[in-house]
């Protein structure tokens, strides 16, 4: 008989990289599971429908975007796969508890989460103060205790995690990203409608513009180059994010070089990926993510830039030029005026980009993962922890129960169906 899987994750049209993810893999999935979807409008109904008949396992697809807070009232009710898309939480869980005005949940979430760490440290974020915090205590350790499997896209990562948690079954699943492919003109539209001679050396970055995707400094970089008489050009495809003021803060010379396009669906991305000879997929501070937008740069036959980051060290240098965060703007600089200037290096980097991806990053790599982690997950029993914030197992239903006491209802007696 065909397992049967409930998927919590963001769907579109929701715009989250992991709404596109989900999107891509689970025609892969269905081949060989029965799938049912929760996104944030239909998790309401998971609850009857697992009681009417029980999935063979729960999946998670979790992250630090809102779309996904709705799955943290599922996890330890009923334990499964947990995909970390994001390694350090703390992001996530600090909004929706502090927003909530839980701040008694999130100090004790944030204690067991960081049983080694001062107990007034918790204080720093409970007075809005945020920021750093996030990176240094990641906030995860009550995820992956109480999932049957814990599921990343980097070897490193898992290691880290297995060092944390002995008891944990931790494994790894390749990101993989489809080849997306773009009309014979598409280079030359997006160039004309944008007013970029086809001469022209054109950078792009895509995705949600958030600080840590370095837009600014990217900017700088960019007046770097102009200055010294190169025809460069930005593309910034995506999201404004934080920062919807920098259009209106950069002047001459680099106002006609900028060009912000704003959100794309997903279909419309290879157009902008042929229009570029480079993309700039920086990240920092980073939370262990693997980058999909990067991969799909590289499934189109791109050069890449990107930040020098620990968990992608295993990287082989040839498949992307690094930028060193101990000096970021003089590094970028340097990476951006070497690939504008020098189009074999460019043609050589974009070559060996797509060897890798090719090798390990296709969506059927990440299919054939996710089949050996299901089955893997499906045969793990749940695990028992105890010590948990009262918080994370409370049902919720004591109101429930004090207004139908004098009537001698059994909440679980309904439940129970």
């Amino acid at each position: 008989m065909t397992a049967r899987l409930a998927w919590f994750s963001p769907l579109p049209p929701t715009r989250s990289g992991i709404a596109e993810y989900s999107t891509d893999l689970l025609p892969h999935l269905e081949r060989r599971y029965t799938i049912e979807t929760f996104d944030e409008p239909r998790a309401h109904d998971f609850v009857w429908k697992h009681r009417q008949r029980a999935y063979d396992l729960v999946v998670y697809q979790i992250g630090n975007a809102p779309c996904h807070d709705y799955m943290w009232a599922y996890l330890v009710a009923y334990p499964g796969l947990v995909v970390l898309h994001d390694a350090r939480l703390h992001h996530a869980r600090a909004r929706q508890l502090l927003q909530a005005n839980r701040r008694d949940d999130y100090r004790h979430e944030f204690w067991y989460d960081h049983p080694d760490a001062r107990k007034d440290a918790v204080e720093y974020a409970v007075e809005g103060l945020g920021g750093p915090i996030a990176y240094f205590w990641p906030m995860r350790r009550l995820v992956v205790k109480t999932a049957r499997l814990v599921a990343v896209h980097n070897e490193r990562v898992a290691n880290e995690l297995r060092q944390e948690n002995n008891d944990a079954a931790i494994d790894v699943i390749r990101m993989g990203v489809p080849a997306l492919g773009a009309s014979d003109d598409a280079r030359r539209t997006v160039r004309a409608s944008c007013g970029i001679e086809d001469t022209a050396t054109v950078f792009a970055a895509f995705g949600k513009m958030t600080s840590e995707k370095r837009l600014i400094p990217i900017v700088r970089a960019l007046a770097s180059l102009v200055a010294v008489g190169l025809d460069a050009h930005l593309v910034v495809v995506g999201d404004m994010g934080e920062a919807p003021g920098l259009r209106e803060s950069i002047g001459p010379p680099l106002a006609n070089r900028v060009h912000f396009v704003g959100y794309v669906a997903e279909d419309a991305v290879a157009t902008y990926l042929a229009a570029a000879d480079v993309c700039l997929c920086l990240r920092w501070p980073t939370a262990l993510e693997t980058s999909a937008s990067w991969l799909r740069c590289l499934a189109a036959g791109r050069a890449t830039v990107v930040s020098d980051l620990a968990h992608t060290a295993d990287v082989p240098s040839s498949v992307a030029l690094r930028v060193d965060l101990l000096n970021e703007d003089a590094s970028l600089a340097g990476a951006m005026r070497a690939l504008a200037a020098n189009g074999e290096l460019r043609r050589r980097i974009a070559r060996a980009g797509h060897e890798w991806w090719r090798a390990h990053h296709t969506i059927e790599a990440m299919t054939a993962d996710y089949a050996r982690v299901l089955d893997r997950a499906m045969v793990r029993p749940a695990p028992i922890v105890i010590g948990l914030p009262r918080h994370a197992v409370d049902d919720y239903s004591e109101a429930a129960r004090t207004r139908t006491a004098p009537f001698d209802v059994r909440i679980d007696d309904c439940w129970r169906g």
